[in-house]
């Protein structure tokens, strides 16, 4: 057996073979990088939508009369406060405060009388989310944790006329407090069929669009996908691969796990802070610790001119200074503002006085470029 055939396949991979996708490992599973080029691909979601295969993104069920107790254990939010329909972003941490993750939880419908949740995480981390879900739960009586990565897929519909597209397609479920597709609101989720097949509908995505993520049963995820496909033709819509999807997360300043989040970083590092409430009492696992670690690093937004795109790794100074003061963790020359634009994680000292407008230089494969300090999202849809 070869490295490539362990990998993962989600249920689009068949679609993905059939429109000639350039297919890489990523995370354990066979991935869609591109289908032709990343940066048209970047475009057809600012102009028009994209189509997203996410079926290799964590999703983990929380069930039951403890589940709120129990997530609100796990987790720096509280579910417990959330009603039905709702979203949110949020994280897990270890004990000593280090990112285990970051994730977005739903509230659904209660399923028996009983609270239910849904948890996605990084697919990369679906095991230890699975395993510490499954820890934290324990002495939240009756509380039950199912992953249901591989029987369900995630599909994605990201872009300013993804409305348009799936409007026709959705029947919401009645009760679900939503007339229509119009009126469900960002970080709001819904239940209802998808081209005629049973659906949680989100108003999420990580690409600063108006969009949709799609969780359907896998037996059925081809066909939604062939119909979105065929509905969106018309529109502009093309599928989009890891690569754009990058490139869109970054132009709207999202982190990512593994580049601005990790392991051995508390939110704070990352410029999280504001997602974990340390003024209320929710007692929360690594609580104590980021309460008393103090951040070691700040997370800045930069911007350059040029053509010339820094990387995850390229060395950040203050101008004519020897020594680094920190690094990038992304980088890359913006499709939609045509010049490049980077993450860093800088020493907490020195970033304490990175206001916006603030000259660095980053090493670029030898040479020093002029890179700003800039006011995160870079891209900020027009309304």
């Amino acid at each position: 057996m070869t490295a490539e055939t362990e990998l993962l396949r989600t249920p689009l991979y068949a679609q993905h073979r059939d429109l000639h996708a350039h297919l890489t490992g990523f995370a354990g599973w066979e991935m869609p990088l591109r289908y032709g080029s990343a940066v048209d691909e970047h475009h057809a979601v600012r102009a028009h939508a994209g189509l997203f295969d996410l079926s290799h993104m964590a999703q983990i069920e929380v069930s039951g009369p403890g589940a709120p107790e129990a997530l609100d254990r796990a987790l720096v939010t509280r579910p417990s406060a959330m009603p039905i329909g709702r979203a949110r972003y949020s994280l897990i941490l270890a004990e000593d405060g280090g990112v285990l993750d970051d994730l977005i939880v739903y509230r659904l419908a209660d399923d028996a009388g009983h609270p239910n949740f849904l948890v996605i995480a990084n697919a990369a981390n679906r095991l230890t989310v699975l395993d510490e879900l499954t820890a934290r739960s324990q002495g939240s009586g009756g509380t039950h944790v199912a992953d249901r990565t591989e029987s369900r897929a995630l599909i994605a519909l990201q872009g300013p006329v993804s409305p348009d597209v799936l409007a026709p397609l959705v029947t919401l479920d009645e009760g679900s407090g939503v007339g229509d597709l119009s009126e469900l609101r960002y970080y709001r989720a819904v239940t209802g069929r998808v081209a005629n097949v049973p659906a949680l509908i989100a108003r999420t995505g990580y690409t600063g669009e108006t969009g949709y993520e799609i969780s359907v049963p896998a037996p059925s995820a081809a066909a939604v996908w062939r119909v979105l496909a065929e509905a969106g033709a018309e529109h502009g819509v093309i599928p989009c691969g890891l690569a754009a999807r990058d490139s869109l997360r970054l132009e709207a300043g999202m982190p990512l796990y593994g580049q601005e989040l990790r392991r051995d970083l508390v939110p704070a590092d990352s410029g999280l802070e504001r997602v974990v409430n340390l003024e209320s009492e929710h007692e929360f696992v690594g609580r104590a610790a980021v309460e008393a670690r103090t951040p070691a690093r700040t997370l800045v937004a930069l911007s350059g001119g040029g053509r010339r795109a820094a990387r995850a790794g390229s060395t950040v100074h203050l101008p004519g200074a020897e020594t680094a003061i920190g690094s990038i963790t992304s980088g890359i020359f913006s499709p939609t503002l045509g010049h490049p634009i980077a993450f860093a994680l800088v020493d907490a000292g020195a970033g304490a006085g990175l206001e916006p407008g603030t000259d660095l230089e980053v090493d670029v494969r030898g040479r020093r470029q002029s890179m700003t300090v800039a006011s995160p999202p870079f891209y900020r849809r027009p309304s």
